[in-house]
Protein backbone atom coordinates (compact mmCIF):
# COMPACT_ATOMS: atom_id res chain seq x y z
CA UNK A 1 0.00 0.00 0.00
CA UNK A 2 2.75 2.42 0.78
CA UNK A 3 4.36 1.39 -2.04
CA UNK A 4 1.10 2.63 -4.03
CA UNK A 5 0.80 5.86 -2.15
CA UNK A 6 4.37 7.05 -2.68
CA UNK A 7 4.26 5.90 -6.54
CA UNK A 8 1.68 8.54 -6.95
CA UNK A 9 3.14 11.02 -4.89
CA UNK A 10 7.09 10.67 -6.55
CA UNK A 11 4.82 11.08 -9.69
CA UNK A 12 2.95 14.04 -9.00
CA UNK A 13 5.19 16.09 -6.79
CA UNK A 14 7.93 15.39 -9.22
CA UNK A 15 6.75 16.68 -12.23
CA UNK A 16 4.99 19.75 -10.02
CA UNK A 17 8.78 20.89 -8.77
CA UNK A 18 10.25 20.21 -11.91
CA UNK A 19 8.07 22.47 -13.96
CA UNK A 20 8.07 24.73 -11.14
CA UNK A 21 11.55 24.99 -10.89
CA UNK A 22 11.95 25.39 -14.61
CA UNK A 23 9.88 28.30 -14.85
CA UNK A 24 12.28 29.52 -11.86
CA UNK A 25 9.64 29.50 -8.92
CA UNK A 26 11.39 28.83 -6.00
CA UNK A 27 8.66 26.69 -4.52
CA UNK A 28 9.73 24.15 -6.48
CA UNK A 29 12.43 23.46 -4.86
CA UNK A 30 10.49 22.91 -1.44
CA UNK A 31 7.70 20.41 -3.74
CA UNK A 32 10.99 18.78 -4.72
CA UNK A 33 12.46 17.95 -1.12
CA UNK A 34 8.69 17.32 0.18
CA UNK A 35 8.69 14.44 -2.62
CA UNK A 36 12.13 12.89 -1.34
CA UNK A 37 10.66 11.38 1.42
CA UNK A 38 8.52 9.26 -1.02
CA UNK A 39 11.17 8.41 -2.97
CA UNK A 40 13.33 6.39 -0.05
CA UNK A 41 9.97 4.79 0.84
CA UNK A 42 9.70 3.43 -2.70
CA UNK A 43 13.57 2.87 -2.86
CA UNK A 44 13.94 1.16 0.10
CA UNK A 45 11.02 -0.89 0.52
CA UNK A 46 11.94 -2.20 -3.71
CA UNK A 47 15.46 -2.76 -2.33
CA UNK A 48 16.66 -0.03 -5.10
CA UNK A 49 19.84 0.51 -3.64
CA UNK A 50 21.27 3.14 -6.41
CA UNK A 51 18.20 4.97 -6.34
CA UNK A 52 18.28 4.92 -2.85
CA UNK A 53 21.77 6.38 -2.36
CA UNK A 54 21.28 8.80 -5.16
CA UNK A 55 17.84 9.81 -3.33
CA UNK A 56 20.11 11.32 -0.73
CA UNK A 57 21.98 13.58 -3.95
CA UNK A 58 18.75 14.54 -4.69
CA UNK A 59 17.72 15.52 -1.54
CA UNK A 60 20.97 17.79 -0.74
CA UNK A 61 20.15 19.22 -4.17
CA UNK A 62 16.80 20.53 -3.51
CA UNK A 63 18.17 21.92 0.02
CA UNK A 64 20.72 23.43 -2.29
CA UNK A 65 18.31 25.23 -3.98
CA UNK A 66 16.38 26.60 -1.01
CA UNK A 67 19.32 27.60 0.34
CA UNK A 68 20.65 29.85 -2.51
CA UNK A 69 16.88 31.13 -3.71
CA UNK A 70 15.24 31.36 -0.20
CA UNK A 71 18.35 32.88 2.33
CA UNK A 72 21.39 33.58 0.13
CA UNK A 73 19.43 35.54 -2.91
CA UNK A 74 17.13 37.62 -0.06
CA UNK A 75 21.03 38.13 1.79
CA UNK A 76 22.25 39.85 -1.88
CA UNK A 77 19.20 41.37 -2.39
CA UNK A 78 19.39 42.77 1.33
CA UNK A 79 23.10 44.29 0.59
CA UNK A 80 22.39 46.16 -2.13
Amino acid sequence: MWDLISQWFIAILGVVAIVMVAKKNKWGFVIGLISQPFWFITSFSNRQWGVFIMSFAATASWILGIYEWFYKKEKNENKS
